[in-house]
């Protein structure tokens, strides 16, 4: 079979990009294709260049130290010389119209009875209700957890899978608890897209996909034909089940079982001088039409302050999510010194997830065909990152 590349990659958020790093440092030609104009997936540092080229995230907005695949690439990259420190500041909830406490949410006696059982209790194939509630109470979960649980995945959390939140994970003593970069998190794909034996090709509409011999051809939507060795599927899991090819059947269906949620993501900046609001991580919202609000405040700009309004699809049109916005930060609309709407899909993992996930590796096992994604293990970047490494064994060896 003749080929145009080693390895072929779909998709150019942080799995794909993941996934061809990981295939480039082992010698291999890789091709990333991306059918939007941009690099990174949900991770997202909105620049906006009239003011100066400020910018705020618009979708992933902390690496931590315990992200070991995630670091390991900045070691090859030379960038983990270059993390930003955050500043810490907290979290409010935004609750019936006012910022509030965490505290203010909390049933400490409650939790304090009920947290002997976190050593006891199983994880293992339980919801997050299920398991939250049952080792901080019911209470607490319905008046402060879910919300807090839904403000990190962006969708509601009852039927998610509590293995899929907060595993642990061993931290690099060398390295800052939580950082950023100058420019944002966007350094990291961007560097990654950057290196020697990678090629990126954004923009790019893939027909179909074909077995070709121990190999694939890839049918572009014009008329373009590329042949590769391997190939990874680095998209949500209804776009692969439409582009896995025919002979995984079992792979497709499979796929095709994992739904997908919507998020709108509003990016508001001001001036600083516009804004009366202490500094803040952001806000957990209780009942709202926005999951969460996160700000760029753990990394202070001398001009402006930018914020991520994370809203649930359909409930608000464009200028209502802003009024809605601005008065949970109490500022006028007149204020917003720029803005952005951006569109995000992300897994809606349920109970039982992992033992899909099981099934579809035995699918997999011994073929030419890799799946990335941040729906295999959990939705942070390092939980897709896991998985290209995985898969990346898998196909090319340890």
């Amino acid at each position: 079979m003749s080929k145009d590349f080693d390895h072929i990659v779909i998709g150019a958020g942080i799995s794909g990009l993941g996934a061809a790093h990981f295939s480039a440092r082992r010698g291999l030609s890789t091709l990333i294709l991306e059918s939007s104009d941009r690099l990174g997936g949900c991770i997202n540092s909105q620049r906006f260049e009239s003011l100066g080229g400020f910018w705020t995230e618009a979708g992933g907005h902390t690496c931590f130290n315990s992200y070991g695949n995630m670091l390991s690439i900045l070691d090859d990259l030379g960038l983990t010389s270059q993390v930003q420190p955050k500043l810490k500041v907290g979290y409010k909830l935004w609750k019936d119209g006012k910022r509030r406490s965490i505290l203010s949410a909390l049933h400490l006696f409650e939790a304090a009875r009920c947290f002997p059982r976190i050593f006891k209790a199983p994880k293992a194939g339980r919801s997050v209700r299920d398991y939250y509630g049952t080792v901080l109470g019911q209470r607490n979960y319905q008046d402060l957890l879910r919300h807090a649980f839904q403000a990190v995945i962006c969708q509601p959390a009852d039927d998610y899978p509590a293995e899929a939140l907060f595993r642990r994970k061993p931290r690099r003593k060398d390295v800052i608890k939580a950082f950023t970069f100058a420019e944002g998190l966007s350094a990291i794909p961007n560097a990654i897209a950057a290196q020697k034996g990678i090629e990126t090709r954004t923009g790019q509409r893939v027909a179909a996909i074909h077995s070709d011999g121990p190999g694939f051809r890839v049918a572009m939507a014009d008329g373009a034909t590329l042949r590769s060795s391997y190939l990874t599927l680095a998209v949500p899991p209804d776009a692969a089940a439409q582009l896995i090819p025919d002979g995984f059947e079992p792979a497709r269906e499979l796929a095709s079982g994992i739904g997908v949620a919507e998020i709108e993501t509003l990016v508001l900046v001001f001036r600083r001088a516009d804004l009366d609001l202490p500094p803040t991580a952001g806000l957990i919202s209780v009942g709202d039409a926005f999951y969460s609000a996160v700000s760029r405040d753990f990394l202070p700009d001398d001009g402006y302050r930018g914020f991520a309004f994370h809203f649930r699809p359909g409930a608000l049109d464009p200028e209502s999510q802003a009024r809605r916005a601005c008065a949970a930060l109490g500022v006028d609309p007149e204020r917003i010194a720029a803005r952005e709407s951006v569109r995000n899909r992300l897994p809606a993992m349920r109970r039982g997830h992992f033992d899909l996930v099981t099934r579809l590796d035995a699918a997999l096992a011994g073929t030419r065909l890799g799946l990335t994604g941040n729906w295999f293990l959990g939705v942070s970047m390092e939980d897709a990152l896991t998985r290209s490494r995985s898969e990346a064994d898998r196909l090319f060896g340890a």
